[in-house]
């Protein structure tokens, strides 16, 4: 493990991983905030408890559970008949096409369905599920419909209708919540206003209603037992919105996996995006290479031409005269010469210095010694306090190793010019056969990775090697950005 740590003199501020200055972090974790960041989230957290059931997205939720019920119990219980019948006609000789149209039929039905149910997970969940490829059968009519037979697209959107079904069912129950919270909210105004209250005497009083199955539903046999209804109301209320997530989460999943394009479709497509990538980044690589060399050192360089040409016709004058004056020839303009002399020079140190940074740029020669002393190269050029650790035991291929500095090298730049931060950490290991480069500060956060962020390049510069970037920067810090890459490009 290799750990670099700044000089305590002249620094301040917490580390940004919530450890103490001397305390190596460890390898992958991600940077958090100290002492006064957990306590801003614990209330973070009680206010968003608080307030979920007024979201906008809790009732959205609740909506899409309602809506998703009905459809997908009519949806589901179509199909679950559709393919029942055309496997008891199948396993007939004379029916066999009977059944094998009704499998067609059931199968084209369950992407109309899918297509519902993506267009349902936009609408109220914000989940946009690229929609599979349409199956546009070809050749004559029995390869058509064997096409159709054995649609993959559509037996995966036949597995979510299907599953659809218990999923609704918990979807119907997580509404429950929300309609019993309610109606014991309105339990003091029933009793009081509507006269919902027993008659004197009677053994049984104002059923409160309660989401649970199982225990019972206590009674309000006075008007100040509904308060207890009341309260029974309010902390069903904060659940609700909690256990209509878990279900929509679980729905997400199988959205995700059943209704979206094949896992084949998927890698084709980020290989097709990759790639694009990685022939952009090259061709904008080599035109500013070409542009360096074009506005720097080949201007530098026709300068010291121009003046050796200009020294040498100085030369060939100054001969040219001595062998027609003899010995009576004027003497040689040394300061002049020599002047020339000087800028040939300064223009030839400069394009070599021009060549040398544009050869760094495309492969710093501090990778030569690996990736740790790289870093710390860097961290100890950066004017903001850096903990470094790093623990490879393994060292990457050089495309990995380069994209993995300029990686760092980006992000502490961000850190310096934009995230106001005392302090920042850097992190690089080994999980799970890949590298973890995670570059973290105690700033003001609000890092994006949208369209328009200097973060859509790294992005971009990341999935040309299969890797993966995740941002963490919220509103008021602290920041983490975690880059994922594989050992071997």
């Amino acid at each position: 493990m290799h750990v670099t740590r700044p000089k305590a003199a002249g620094t301040t501020g917490p580390t940004p991983t919530g450890t103490p200055t001397g305390t190596a972090t460890t390898p992958g974790t991600p940077v958090h905030p100290g002492t006064a960041g957990g306590t801003r989230g614990a209330r973070a957290l009680v206010r968003a408890v608080g307030r979920a059931p007024l979201t906008r997205r809790a009732w959205a939720e609740a909506a899409y559970c309602l809506i998703g019920f009905t459809l997908g119990l009519v949806g589901g219980v179509l199909l679950a008949v559709a393919l029942a019948l055309g496997a008891g006609f199948t396993v007939s000789v004379v029916f066999a096409v009977l059944g094998a149209l009704l499998f067609i039929t059931g199968l084209q039905l369950a992407r109309a369905l899918g297509g519902v149910h993506r267009r349902l997970a936009a609408l109220f969940l914000g989940d946009r599920t690229p929609a599979p490829e349409p199956l546009r059968p070809s050749g004559r009519l029995v390869s058509r419909l064997d096409a159709r037979l054995w649609d993959g697209t559509g037996w995966r959107s036949a597995a979510y209708v299907l599953a659809k079904l218990p999923v609704g069912l918990l979807g119907a129950y997580a509404v429950l919540w929300w309609l019993t919270g309610l109606v014991n909210l309105t339990a003091p105004l029933r009793w009081a206003v509507f006269g919902q209250h027993p008659e004197p005497g009677s053994p049984e009083g104002m059923t409160v209603l309660t989401p649970i199955p199982f225990g019972g539903s206590p009674d309000a046999d006075t008007f100040a037992g509904t308060f207890l209804a009341v309260a029974i109301g309010a902390v069903t209320l904060l659940c609700a919105p909690w256990v209509t997530r878990l279900v929509t989460e679980a729905d997400r999943r199988l959205i995700g996996t059943l209704l979206g394009p094949g896992q084949l479709a998927d890698r084709v497509r980020d290989l097709e995006e990759t790639r694009a990538l990685a022939v952009d980044d090259s061709v904008a690589l080599l035109r500013r290479v070409e542009r360096d060399l074009h506005d720097g050192a080949q201007v530098r360089l026709v300068a010291v031409a121009m003046s050796l040409d200009m020294i040498r016709q100085r030369l060939n004058e100054h001969e040219t005269e001595g062998a027609g004056k003899g010995a009576g020839s004027g003497p040689l303009d040394v300061a002049r010469l020599r002047q020339l002399v000087d800028g040939a020079h300064h223009n030839a140190t400069e394009a070599l210095t021009e060549l040398r940074d544009l050869a760094r740029g495309i492969h710093p020669p501090v990778l030569d010694d690996g990736l740790p002393d790289a870093l710390a190269t860097l961290t100890a050029r950066s004017s903001v306090p850096v903990d470094l650790v790093t623990d490879i035991p393994e060292r990457p291929t050089p495309a990995i190793e380069t994209i993995a500095y300029f990686c760092a090298a980006e992000l502490l730049a961000n850190v310096i010019k934009h995230s106001g931060a005392g302090r920042a950490a850097i992190t690089v290991a080994r999980l799970d056969g890949r590298l973890l480069l995670q570059v973290g500060d105690d700033g003001h956060g609000g890092a994006d990775a949208g369209a328009g962020s200097g973060l859509t390049g790294l992005v971009q510069r990341v999935r040309t090697v299969d890797g993966r970037m995740k941002v963490e920067s919220p509103a008021g810090g602290p920041t983490a950005v975690t880059v994922e890459l594989p050992l071997h490009a």
